[in-house]
């Protein structure tokens, strides 16, 4: 099964038809090569800022506010993509208001035949939490799919352990990790944090990300991170844990997902972590001791 995994350059449309457009030619793109699930980043509706007039655009929580008007024509594209490719399509994330007037990182997955399901984002980083409108997600999920069950972790979330080991036991065998980092430092923990939720899980992960750079656009101005898919590093799976990695300037990573591969070596892997994850929790080592050295 092919998976497309988006590095997504950012641009500003002057439209919504524009951007619709563009999403539309590369998601057709990524489909005729095969991809049976499509992958795009955390923070894509922000690309819409450029839609707006600079004071609105300078102001995240006005451009968040003037946002929500395309919400709807959001979700008729994704899900009309979806069902014209018979794909998986994560829609990248949209910053949607909330009944309390704060907003919520929300993740959509659209399924072939134009249905949706969502994760929201569970825990925000500083950038998020200075914007003060902000709230996180209260609800962690693992999705049904004709590919088995699929988890999301938006972004900072993928560095969180305990978020993927509870998709794990709920059964999810990828984890998909929608992104946008601004600087090396960023999108290196996103690196580890994804390829640690790999090796834990026994699990693959999935990483989209945003590329280039946009300085008339304030959330969007500077961004970095390679999309890749990571898996655990063990027997009849790549050394390093990474099955493929895009190139820099490449749109899209289509790749193989061969879950196949990662139950066949079960038995006889030379680590059990996710078989071994109680150890942790064993009487004496479930809290360190201090002593006096």
């Amino acid at each position: 099964m092919k998976i497309a995994l988006a590095q997504w350059r950012v641009e500003a449309p002057v439209s919504f038809d524009e951007f619709a457009a563009r999403v539309s030619a590369e998601v057709g793109a990524a489909a005729v090569q095969g991809a049976r699930i499509v992958v795009l980043p955390e923070y894509l509706a922000l690309e819409l800022a450029s839609t707006l007039d600079p004071k609105t655009r300078a102001d995240i929580p006005a451009t968040l506010a003037a946002l929500q008007i395309v919400h709807d024509r959001w979700l008729r594209l994704f899900a009309g993509l979806a069902t014209a490719h018979g794909i998986h399509l994560l829609a990248g994330t949209f910053l949607l208001a909330q009944p309390n007037g704060r907003y919520r990182n929300r993740a959509w997955l659209f399924a072939p035949d134009g249905s949706r399901v969502f994760q929201d984002k569970l825990t925000l980083t500083g950038f998020e939490k200075a914007m003060r409108v902000i709230e996180p997600g209260d609800a962690l999920k693992v999705f049904d799919t004709a590919h088995g069950r699929i988890g999301i972790a938006i972004c900072y979330d993928s560095e969180f352990p305990l978020y993927a080991r509870a998709q794990r036991e709920a059964g999810a065998r990828l984890l998909l990790v929608p992104s946008c980092t601004d600087t090396e430092a960023g999108a290196t923990r996103v690196r580890i944090g994804c390829m640690a939720r790999a090796l834990e899980n026994r699990v693959y992960v999935a990483r989209s990300v945003t590329a280039g750079c946009a300085p008339d656009n304030p959330a969007l101005d500077t961004n970095t991170g390679i999309a890749a898919l990571y898996a655990p590093s063990d027997r009849g799976l790549p050394d390093d844990g990474v099955v493929a990695a895009a190139r820099a300037g490449q749109a899209w990573l289509v790749v193989d997902i061969d879950f196949a591969a990662i139950e066949a070596n079960a038995a006889d892997a030379q680590v059990a972590v996710p078989a071994d994850w109680s150890q942790q929790a064993r009487p004496g080592v479930e809290r360190a001791k201090v002593e006096k050295g």
